[in-house]
């Protein structure tokens, strides 16, 4: 009679191949993850162009000169040996640091132009405020920038770029004299000549610096708000001048940058923010 043999009753250790083979999968899995996340730039385009070959290439560069990120103003004081912060790390201390440098330049660029005693630059509590008599940039009643103002607003459009990122407006103010002490100006003349002024000193700068147009502002004050006298020809020559306001931005201000203050006053209601992109109408112009 044969005997029959007992059965196992179960798979055995064939739960170790389906195990096995999870973990192999897995192993791939990540083994692929950890390849998508040290491809090249040059297997990324590779692969993208297998799927569209018509796709172009484009730079992704996210710093540097070169790139849609590339930061418009790096190299900016580099004649200076500074270095600007970037956006992203701009702190309040960067901002208050980088108004005391340019309010530095400026007074290296009055005494290198051997017009120091024209040029007047004080430093104040966020804000550098630059006077220029009239013998510097203009000839006459004339509003016309001559060659040595040009080079002159050169270097200070140099110094202003340095510190674009912190500047929250740049305000150009023209003003005159009024030429007879018993005798007001002629209104027309008056205006204009101060507009035209500023207004021709805001167009030379708008050109060369990297500050928003939506933050450089020109303003004619004519005769009417004077810091010497009119009776004499040396306090008619401190009359007549263009000012510079540079104000800095103050990050923990609650009515906002002067963009959105702006928005404010013209809407009565705090916008939450404001881009600079919908105030550049020039798209010529660079944006900080």
């Amino acid at each position: 009679m044969a005997i029959k043999k007992k059965s196992s009753g179960g798979g055995g250790a064939n739960w170790m191949d389906t195990y096995g083979d999870m973990v192999t999968l897995l192993l791939c899995f990540f083994v692929l993850l950890y390849s998508m996340s040290t491809i090249s730039e040059e297997k990324f385009k590779a692969i993208v162009q297998s799927f569209n070959p018509s796709s172009l290439e484009t730079s992704t560069m996210t710093s540097g000169s070169e790139g849609p990120l590339a930061d418009p103003s790096e190299g900016i004081g580099s004649d200076y040996g500074l270095s600007p912060p970037t956006e992203d790390a701009m702190e309040q201390t960067d901002i208050d640091d980088l108004l005391e440098q340019l309010a530095q330049m400026l007074k290296e660029v009055a005494a290198d132009s051997g017009q120091a005693e024209n040029i007047e630059v004080t430093k104040g509590d966020g804000y550098v405020f630059v006077s220029f008599n009239d013998a510097v940039f203009f000839m006459g009643d004339s509003p016309t920038i001559t060659v040595e103002g040009e080079r002159i607003l050169n270097v200070v459009a140099d110094a202003l770029n340095h510190a674009a990122r912190a500047v929250d407006e740049l305000r150009v103010m023209g003003h005159t004299a009024q030429a007879s002490p018993d005798r007001p100006n002629n209104v027309d003349n008056d205006r204009r000549l101060a507009s035209n002024r500023a207004t021709n000193v805001t167009i030379y700068l708008q050109k060369r610096v990297e500050i928003s147009p939506a933050r450089i502002v020109s303003v004619g004050y004519g005769q009417h708000r004077p810091v010497d006298t009119n009776s004499t020809r040396e306090g008619r020559a401190h009359n007549r001048r263009v000012e510079m306001i540079i104000t800095g931005k103050n990050l923990y201000s609650e009515l906002g940058d002067a963009l959105q203050q702006y928005q404010t006053l013209r809407t009565g209601d705090a916008p939450a923010e404001v881009s600079e992109e919908f105030y550049a109408e020039d798209a010529g112009a660079p944006l900080e």
